[in-house]
């Protein structure tokens, strides 16, 4: 893992030599459509890197470039400086698009922008037929997909009688059945109820336990974050933290002036720490609340 000045690197990562992701002194900018000379810049002379089984997480602010970050890493945008490599191809390379984008899937905001079909089964089915799969393998791809989604019950449904959770794990079924090496989503539980969150939350986290697809979640969602093996930490497109989700949720004043929040228990150790409570700083889940807490209370029992 390539590490940047100004970011916190992650204590006991390995360096990866070979990583799945790799971006190398990427610089992007958007042109104004109102101003085709000026262009608005998102970031500049940036590195980062995904290692093969990851699951990552990166969080910032609304306009901190962690979505335009995400779309660099199957070739939606090409990066106009510097260079993404995707299992040692660059993105720049248009004759390798086809294989960038079956090695890195991706997974949007809207479920309903990635359901083309009519019937749950035929969606799955379909980039697999447009890559020229055979059938008997894309029955078997499907059923599979499915299967890892918790969706084969719906496999002869409509999409649009699904509950958004279930949509978008249809849309994630569809990026499963390519066999990608890392899916890469972008958001995907912002237009979701708590329960539909759940649902998709426990199908990433599958991904990478069962199948050992790497992950790269983009969100806004502190939670998300903290199930995570690794949370990068973006500001006006630069990298500002990356490391275990304890480490980079310890940084409370941090994240919360640019604009992030923490997870609740975090906040609440943060505050008790504050006031002169012996806790450990790397608290970010409500169990490991409830035992340091039991810990000190005990503690201050004991004679």
């Amino acid at each position: 893992m390539r590490v940047n000045a100004g970011r916190v690197p992650a204590k006991g990562l390995t360096i990866e030599l070979d990583p799945i992701i790799s971006c190398e002194n990427i610089s992007f900018a958007y042109i104004r459509p109102d101003a085709l000379e000026l262009a608005v810049p998102v970031f500049d002379n940036l590195n980062f890197s995904v290692t093969k089984g990851q699951f990552v997480t990166v969080l910032g602010h609304n306009g901190s470039g962690k979505s335009t970050l995400a779309k660099h890493f199957n070739a939606i945008l090409l990066p106009s400086g510097g260079t993404v490599y995707v299992s040692g191809m660059s993105t720049a390379d248009e004759s390798k698009l086809l294989d960038i984008r079956c090695h890195v899937g991706m997974v949007f905001q809207n479920p309903d922008n990635q359901i083309v079909a009519t019937v749950v089964e035929e969606d799955v089915a379909f980039a697999l037929e447009n890559m020229g799969v055979p059938p008997q393998e894309i029955r078997r791809r499907v059923d599979e997909a499915l299967d890892a989604v918790n969706m084969t019950e719906y496999k002869t449904h409509a999409p649009h009688q699904l509950s958004g959770g279930q949509k978008q794990r249809v849309a994630i079924a569809g990026v499963v059945a390519m066999r990608p090496d890392c899916v890469v989503l972008d958001e995907p539980t912002a237009m979701l109820d708590p329960r539909g969150r759940q649902e998709v939350m426990r199908t990433i986290k599958a991904l990478g336990k069962y199948f050992g697809i790497t992950v790269v979640l983009i969100t806004h969602f502190m939670d998300e974050a903290a199930q995570s093996e690794r949370v990068v930490v973006m500001d006006d497109g630069k990298i500002i933290f990356d490391d275990t989700p304890g480490k980079v949720f310890s940084h409370v004043e941090a994240l919360q002036s640019v604009g992030l929040d923490v997870p609740q228990a975090t906040e609440l150790v943060h505050a008790l720490r504050r006031q002169g409570f012996d806790l450990p700083e790397d608290i970010i889940s409500e169990d490991q609340c409830v035992a340091a807490l039991s810990a000190l209370l005990e503690h201050a029992r004991t004679p």
